[in-house]
């Protein structure tokens, strides 16, 4: 098996929207390098990288996989992504140990909002990236139209390298304006004739073979300097300043492809081994602390994990790039998130489901190993005596939350063990288990994203299960004072109950002023868990309640704030001042104080005019503008507040408030109105008044739950 050094590795990532072609360009690739003798097609469910069980039932792709090639010399690890944003932890995953990336751009649909999505992670991790354009043998394309797109979305440093000559059901042409030349291929694809291009061309090829020039020489200075010595710059001289413009993220070249008539991937393939950065030519990687980790052979073996995969009968598996020396076989490294010793006894190269065996993996390289104790995404392994921890891959915050039940009685231990594995192999899922709401709740992506975790339990993991609309954690409060006695007396033989307390409580905020007519004897600042205060203050004088009973005042009140009385929420921003009280000699003790405490508590809230409160978020949404009417009339169908509109390019960015209890619709509704156009965040912001009406509708339905229990 060949060995390949850090110069002749190129890690590649595949990137665009759904239905732009990744797949099939990654089977062309294989089949031009001589890997396959038959290119799979995602209909006949047979491609290297869609081998899931999923995707051959769906026809689209779900997760990322690694696909390595051999061509002319270099080894290229072929990174297929999915391209909706549910999976937008596949998708940045992989973009973050690639040196490269490849967005496949559809020539009868333009810039999709797939494709803008993704276009924001190139941006953040600054990555070079090519542009295809895809499709060119549809009746539909139109690639001048994609091209312009491509400019207004990204901007000018769009640059056309290549341009189809017969774009159509007859494509079968590629003009280069790199090195000049026309490619024709043959009708079934593969390797094509070099021939002249033609007169009718020859103004539009030099045209844009000048643009192409200008923008090259307009990122490097010496370049600029030989483009006016000699009006010109050779071949070799473009694919440098290429070079170095990718690497800096200037300048995004475009080619032409048909994937599915495997015309132009070998084209692709060879500038990525000639103009492609490596690994050791990026920008090095940082830990934590901001030190840079020099990729080299010759240094200290890290390596960093970004994705994790659970196989039956085989065990996790875990992908990691190799951030600098060699891991071998039988290497022993230390977890520096973890602190676990790890020993690598197996090394893969990986070709979708197909792992190949290797010895070592040098630094810039992608490969597996199996059967890690103690390892996982984003953690970074390194040579014993070292402390080094790379910054971490950044997951998107979950956009739609559910709850789940097992429907099977004995399965719940089973369930916890099957989300425990769901969150490990997609850091984007959040699984919370919540006291509050008493369920169990999964924090995803959208509606695609839950269709798929629904598919992993039921099928992987053999599990009956049911999804249900999460409950709100309301809060209750008040909006007036009250006062009342409540005494608790129990008398059932032998030493009896008694506690009585006089009790004022009222709605506490910032920076309101101490109580009056009061002798305040001590007091307690409580910041609840929950959010919000309870103040309690002791100001009983004389001796009416002993001073060791207002810890178990306190500790009732406490009680009851944890299931409030109009719905079992908790309470919060109440301030209870404790006045009065009567003891007994020989009945009272701590639990009639906490008692009556309790009581008490609960007799004043009810009469202080109490109010439920419902979760606000802020939400921002990006979209397309010619979409603005229609996701301004859903988000005030949804209780919204608009707070501003802004545009962002070419795009309006909408921030709105939205109860919590409708951003389960609203993200599904948001999706139809737009057909997936608009994407969001959302985190929440505060806790605002219901209205009356549903105050009345939530306190009755809790009521009569109460009832049935």
């Amino acid at each position: 098996m060949a060995n390949f050094d850090i110069k002749h590795i190129k890690n590649v990532v595949l990137v665009g929207h759904t239905g732009s072609g990744k797949t099939t360009l990654i089977e062309s690739m294989l089949f031009e390098a001589g890997l396959i003798n038959r290119r799979g097609t995602v209909l006949e469910k047979n491609t290297v990288a869609d081998y899931t069980e999923i995707e051959h039932e769906k026809g689209k792709s779900f997760f990322s996989k690694l696909v390595n090639t051999k061509w002319k010399g270099y080894k290229i690890n072929l990174l297929d992504t999915p391209g909706y944003d549910d999976f937008a932890g596949e998708i940045i995953g992989a973009m973050r140990v690639a040196d490269c990336g490849l967005m496949l751009l559809n020539s009868t649909m333009g810039v999709e909002v797939g494709t803008d999505i993704i276009w924001d992670y190139t941006n953040e991790y600054k990555l070079p990236m090519l542009l295809a354009v895809n499709h060119l043998d549809s009746d539909k394309s139109e690639f001048d139209k994609t091209i312009l797109e491509a400019k207004e979305h990204f901007g000018n440093s769009v640059v056309v390298v290549q341009y189809p000559y017969n774009q159509g059901a007859g494509f079968n042409a590629i003009i280069d304006v790199l090195n000049m030349v026309m490619y024709q291929y043959p009708e079934e694809g593969g390797k094509p004739t070099k021939v002249a291009i033609p007169e009718s061309e020859k103004e539009k090829a030099n045209l844009l073979h000048q643009e192409l020039i200008e923008t090259i020489a307009g990122n490097d200075e010496t370049l600029m300097e030989r483009y006016f010595d000699k009006g010109e710059l050779d071949e070799d001289e473009m694919k440098l300043g290429l070079h170095h413009s990718l690497i800096k993220h200037e300048i995004f070249p475009v080619f032409c492809i048909s994937a599915r008539k495997n015309m132009g991937s070998g084209r692709i393939m060879g500038f990525i081994d000639n103009v492609c950065p490596s690994a050791y030519e990026m920008p090095k990687q940082k830990t934590i602390e901001g030190k840079e980790i020099e990729c080299s052979e010759n240094g200290s073996t890290a390596v960093f994990i970004y994705k994790t995969l659970s196989e039956p009968h085989i065990g996790d598996l875990s992908f990691f790039k190799v951030l600098s020396g060699k891991v071998k076989i039988g290497d022993e490294l230390t977890n520096e998130n973890t602190g676990q010793t790890e020993r690598f006894n197996q090394l893969y190269e990986v070709e979708g489901n197909k792992r190949t065996p290797v010895n070592e993996l040098v630094a810039g390289d992608i490969g597996a190993t199996l059967k890690l104790k103690d390892t996982h995404i984003n953690n970074t392994l390194h040579e014993k005596g070292k402390h080094i921890e790379i910054v971490p891959i950044q997951f998107p915050t979950p956009t739609l939350s559910i709850a789940i039940e097992g429907t099977k009685k004995g399965e719940e231990e089973k369930l916890s063990v099957a989300l425990h594995q769901l969150v490990e192999e997609d850091p984007t899922i959040v699984v919370e288990v919540s006291p509050e709401l008493r369920q169990t709740l999964i924090h995803c992506h959208g509606e695609l994203h839950l269709t798929i975790i629904k598919w992993k339990l039921e099928k992987q993991h053999k599990l009956s299960v049911e999804f249900k609309t999460p409950r709100i954690p309301y809060r209750e409060t008040i909006q007036k004072s009250a006062e009342t006695v409540y005494r608790h007396k129990k008398q059932s033989g032998g030493n009896g109950q008694f506690g009585e307390v006089s009790m004022k409580i009222e709605p506490w905020y910032e920076g309101m002023n101490e109580p009056t007519g009061y002798s305040i004897r001590g007091k307690e600042e409580i910041d609840l868990p929950w959010g919000g205060k309870l103040v309690y203050y002791n100001c009983v004088v004389g001796g009416a309640i002993d001073a060791r009973f207002h810890p178990s005042i306190l500790k009732g009140i406490m009680e009851k704030m944890n299931t409030g009385p109009l719905t079992g929420s908790y309470v919060r921003d109440v301030r209870v001042i404790v006045f009065d009280g009567k003891m007994h000699p020989v009945d009272s003790n701590d639990l009639s104080f906490k008692l009556a405490g309790m009581m008490a508590f609960k007799e004043n809230f009810v009469n202080a005019d109490p109010q439920l409160l419902e979760p606000i978020y802020k939400v921002k949404i990006q979209a397309p503008d010619e979409l603005t009417g229609g996701i301004m009339s859903t988000v005030q169908s949804h209780r919204a507040a608009i707070e501003n509109m802004d545009g962002e390019g070419q795009f309006t960015l909408i921030t709105a408030q939205i109860p919590f209890a409708e951003m389960y619709e609203f993200s599904s509704d948001l999706r139809a109105v737009t057909q997936g156009r608009a994407r969001f965040t959302s985190a929440f912001d505060h806790y605002d008044a219901i209205s009356y009406e549903m105050q009345k509708k939530l306190v009755s339905e809790f009521k009569h739950e109460e009832e049935l229990v």
